[in-house]
């Protein structure tokens, strides 16, 4: 019998393991969002103009790219937190924000006059953003680990990846809130490198605090 087949093996010996872990997943998520959600609020806050903002299918468009990789990376996540599962539909699903992402990308460089393309990539907040959105995924970041430590990933890199994919996602959502830079080029740029950070930070992470 191979390592492998041995844990497979241990794994559905233990069919009442599941819902628990969802369950503490998702309590231990919702926790590190309301904590991320009180910092927000403390240091930023909504942009003033976010009532009017919410017209513009390109400010939507940030939360539905943000939210949808959240969603994507936590279901990702929870069946890297079993030994033998596998990844099924969830391997796809943390394409769906990149590909709406992308989808905005095309409409913008179609509609927008190239003269504008560099300003808008560029915007006016791409330092607060950088620091922003991986300041918001900390609390997140440290509940998705506190969670998966009940789980018993057999890669921990890539689950701490997929967690601090997770964790950026909802970083970004509540940063997203506050920044006036609503062009797609500006979100594909600025929240992709700071998404990423905290992505290089889970799987760094990982194998330190997710070992079994």
């Amino acid at each position: 019998m191979t390592t492998e087949d041995l844990i497979r093996a241990l794994a559905s010996d233990r069919p009442g393991r599941l819902p628990p872990l969802n369950l503490g997943f998702a309590a231990a998520v919702a926790i590190g969002v309301v904590a991320a959600f009180v910092l927000f609020m403390g240091l930023l806050g909504p942009r003033p103009d976010i009532a009017t903002a919410v017209r513009d299918p390109r400010f939507v468009l940030k939360f539905a790219v943000t939210l949808a990789l959240a969603a994507g990376a936590a279901g990702l996540a929870l069946r890297l937190a079993r030994p033998g599962a596998p990844a099924g539909p969830w391997r796809f699903a943390v394409f769906v924000g990149p590909v709406l992402l992308g989808l905005g990308l095309v409409y913008e460089l179609a509609s927008a006059p190239g003269a504008e393309w560099g300003s808008r990539l560029v915007g006016r907040n791409a330092l607060l953003c950088l620091a922003s959105i991986p300041l918001f995924a900390a609390p997140v970041l440290a509940a998705a680990f506190a969670a998966l430590r009940r789980g018993a990933p057999t890669r921990p890199a890539l689950a701490g990846a997929v967690a601090g994919l997770l964790a950026g996602g909802f970083g970004a959502a509540l940063y997203a809130a506050h920044c006036t830079d609503d062009s797609p080029l500006f979100v594909a740029t600025w929240y992709g490198l700071a998404i990423a950070a905290v992505t290089l930070a889970g799987a760094a992470l990982g194998p330190r605090l997710l070992r079994w």
